[in-house]
């Protein structure tokens, strides 16, 4: 039986018997905010509920299970139109929930009259008898391998063939961007897809409740992007106690009322999947860590053979050459001095190799220690140029730098010994893989503000070495950076080296604030490695220079 508070107005009482002729399930007037005036359910006396208690409350905050955005939009347009609307919702009151089709009409000024008609209940396509089979049966195909994709798409194609759901969608957290993803899903050949959807975590609060009380809901939407259901069951996948997921049953085609049976035989599925994910990504990560350390077995064994040869050529130099000097093998003093000069050439080279071997242990372990101050970058280049020439004229090789012209110095923030001993092992690579051509320096000045080390400056300096020389294959170069990494080939190993410049090279840049990066054309078309260095001040230039160029920071 339907009541109505007796303060409702004397032209309300009078419609009262006929909401009881409509044959509506439940019957509600209330203002625009949502606070019910009066209230009518055609089976309230059966289950115990006096409709009083409604009056003054909102109904579909308390009540009635309705996406609230989608029922707040409707009551505007039928307000500001007078045209009805209407909106799936599910009636739920104690244990009791009752499908609806509910008719949004205007009465009258701020006064709408909502008429919820019930929707027949889909009996579920599940028994109790049979969900133990099926469950067992999907179990076993997700413990069957440990490929997380399969495992997931498994887990969505049983439960949601076996639910009859229009969608079924496993979702994934990535607390570092706050965002949740749809990383599996099964739908019905009808409805379209959303695979691969993501949304930040505040449109779907739901979610977020779950997580922390890793209880199941139903809800009417789970978020904005999958605004398209009207009935949707979301279930936590746990591992010892913690939420690695969340599977979400979506009806499209109709309200749904998810029934205990269904419930149960998602839950149980849960919880097998998410031991099945755990299961799989800790498979994974031992893979991964498997193969890293497999990596790094055969690079430091790679390492320690090229090492080897590398210390053993200058060591056998300085001991061939003074072994002539000391058996007086020279035929005059000129050739001794040459002999000696050799020895001394093969002396840097080894002690070089050893710098090498000893900055790339300091940078590992942590304790490679910076003098950050202002540098001048003409001194830097000048240096520069005292060092290549030499090498370069013996190669027969051309030099040129290309720097903007200033009319003050430009002024670096680095470490002035790291980054000229960058600016060394790039030029010298560059001279030991050229055999033609030339070498070119090549200085961009980019006036975009960054911080480093809660620093502020104003932009940075990019510096390019190119070179005409061998070139690197395009799919080795992602491995030119590595520890002992060095790219294979017989006429690469002819040049030798530890294969720690460009590694040391890369941590140094980094460690200064800056970044790397090497490109190639591809082998025999020369190569470019650039990399940036903090801009100390803004110097003022005698030609403009580009003031948004795409920055490598």
């Amino acid at each position: 039986m339907g009541c109505f508070p007796p303060q409702l107005p004397a032209d309300q009482r009078q419609h009262f018997a006929y909401w009881q002729a409509l044959n509506a399930e439940i019957i509600c007037l209330q203002d625009t905010m949502g606070v019910c005036k009066a209230f009518f359910w055609q089976r309230a006396e059966t289950f115990g509920c006096r409709p009083q208690v409604m009056v003054g409350t909102n109904i579909f905050q308390q009540w009635l299970n309705v996406d609230p955005t989608a029922y707040s939009t409707v009551c505007q347009r039928v307000c500001q139109g007078g045209t009805p609307e209407t909106l799936n919702g599910v009636f739920q009151w104690a244990d009791q929930s009752l499908p609806v089709r509910l008719l949004v009409n205007s009465i009258g000024v701020n006064q709408l009259l909502v008429v919820g008609f019930p929707q027949a209940v889909s009996p579920s396509p599940l028994s109790p008898l049979s969900y133990q089979k099926v469950l067992s049966h999907i179990a076993r195909k997700i413990r069957n391998t440990f490929d997380l994709t399969v495992i997931r798409q498994e887990a969505m194609n049983g439960l949601g063939t076996t639910l009859q759901v229009s969608r079924c969608l496993l979702v994934t957290a990535d607390e570092t961007q706050s965002r949740f993803q749809i990383e599996a899903e099964y739908r019905q050949g009808s409805v379209p897809s959303c695979l691969g959807t993501s949304w930040r975590s505040p449109e779907s609060p739901v979610l977020e409740e779950i997580y922390q009380t890793k209880a199941p809901q139903s809800l009417t939407t789970l978020c904005p992007d999958l605004a398209d259901s009207q009935g949707v069951l979301v279930l936590p996948t746990l591992y010892q106690g913690s939420v690695n997921g969340f599977i979400c049953l979506q009806q499209c085609d109709r309200p749904r009322i998810w029934q205990e049976v269904e419930q149960e035989f998602a839950q149980e599925l849960a919880e097998q999947l998410g031991t099945a994910i755990a299961h799989a990504t800790l498979y994974q990560e031992l893979e991964q860590l498997h193969q890293t350390a497999t990596e790094a077995a055969r690079l430091k064994n790679d390492f320690l053979t090229n090492t080897t040869h590398e210390l053993r050529t200058p060591l056998n130099g300085i001991i061939g050459f003074l072994t002539l000097v000391l058996d007086e093998m020279a035929d005059n003093r000129a050739e001794e001095l040459d002999f000696i000069a050799a020895a001394h050439e093969s002396a840097l080279h080894l002690l070089n190799l050893i710098n090498d071997i000893l900055d790339i242990a300091k940078i590992e372990s942590g304790k490679l220690d910076l003098d950050l101050q202002p540098i001048s970058l003409g001194k830097l280049l000048d240096n520069l140029n005292n060092f290549a020439r030499p090498q370069l004229q013996r190669k027969n090789l051309t030099w040129e730098m290309s720097v903007p012209e200033s009319h003050d110095d430009i002024i670096l923030y680095a470490d002035y010994q790291r980054i000229f001993q960058v600016l060394l092992n790039l030029v010298g690579n560059a001279i030991k893989f050229t055999n033609t051509g030339g070498i070119t320096i090549n200085v961009e000045l980019v006036f975009k503000p960054v911080s480093h080390n809660d620093q502020q400056f104003p932009g940075m300096v990019k510096i390019s070495v190119i070179d005409t020389g061998i070139g690197v294959a395009l799919d080795m170069q992602s491995k030119l950076f590595q520890n002992f990494s060095q790219v294979r080939g017989g006429h690469t190993r002819k040049y030798g080296g530890t294969g720690l410049g460009l590694a040391i090279s890369k941590k140094l840049v980094e460690a200064c604030g800056g970044k790397i990066s090497f490109y190639s054309m591809g082998e025999g078309l020369g190569s470019t490695v650039t990399f940036s260095v903090l801009l100390q001040q803004k110097p003022v230039l005698k030609q403009p220079t580009h003031q948004d160029p795409q920055v490598i920071i």
